[in-house]
């Protein structure tokens, strides 16, 4: 076992014991029983594999199998997944089944470990609090910075390098080519309307 895997195995006890007590957790496993998801790191050879079995989930960094699922992302949005829908929001780079990869993630939802409640009991209350907050807040930079991002370079696209159409500019093409469909159909019409009184 490597040191990865050594500390993969208290995070695997965890998410085995909140599926235990969480009927969501535990039909979201048995639905997902028998796949294996892989998760990697973009740009890293880290990866760890969950195989899935009715109500426990294993956690390993290496697996003969092929995965029934690949979610790929940078360490930040791999660390939100379990509380945001990044799987529809292209956050992730999925490869695989698509509807397998929602059921995992809404998986990881169900199983998710209160952390602070996790480190309270190794270094006290107070502690634990502080390092909450202080994740709760990396993870508001990290969601606003993705957002600021998406809308700069959306902008950029739209008005500067005016590579992309703007929705007004989509909008506007799509009325006119309404008109113009409208134009030809009464044109076409009208056409066959003379034709037929010439005969």
């Amino acid at each position: 076992m490597n040191a990865l895997e050594s500390l993969l195995q208290p995070v695997a006890r965890v998410l085995n014991r909140n599926i235990g007590e969480s009927t969501a957790a535990r039909e979201q496993c048995q639905r997902l029983n028998g796949k294996l998801i892989a998760i990697r790191v973009r740009d890293t050879a880290l990866a760890s594999y969950f195989a899935i079995d009715e109500e426990v989930v294993t956690l390993t960094t290496e697996h003969d199998a092929e995965p029934d699922v690949v979610i790929a992302g940078s360490l930040v949005t791999l660390a939100l997944m379990a509380g945001e829908d990044s799987i529809r929001d292209g956050s992730l780079d999925l490869t695989g089944d698509a509807a397998t990869a929602q059921a995992f993630q809404h998986l990881l939802k169900y199983a998710k470990p209160d952390v602070e409640e996790e480190l309270s009991g190794v270094i006290g209350d107070a502690a634990a609090h502080t390092l909450g907050e202080f994740a709760r807040g990396v993870g508001r930079w990290a969601r606003e910075t993705r957002s600021i991002m998406r809308d700069n370079i959306r902008e950029y696209l739209q008005e500067e390098s005016r590579d992309v159409p703007s929705r007004y500019e989509v909008e506007r093409f799509s009325k006119d080519v309404n008109v113009l469909r409208d134009d030809v159909d009464r044109l076409a019409a009208r056409v066959d309307h003379l034709a037929d009184t010439a005969k």
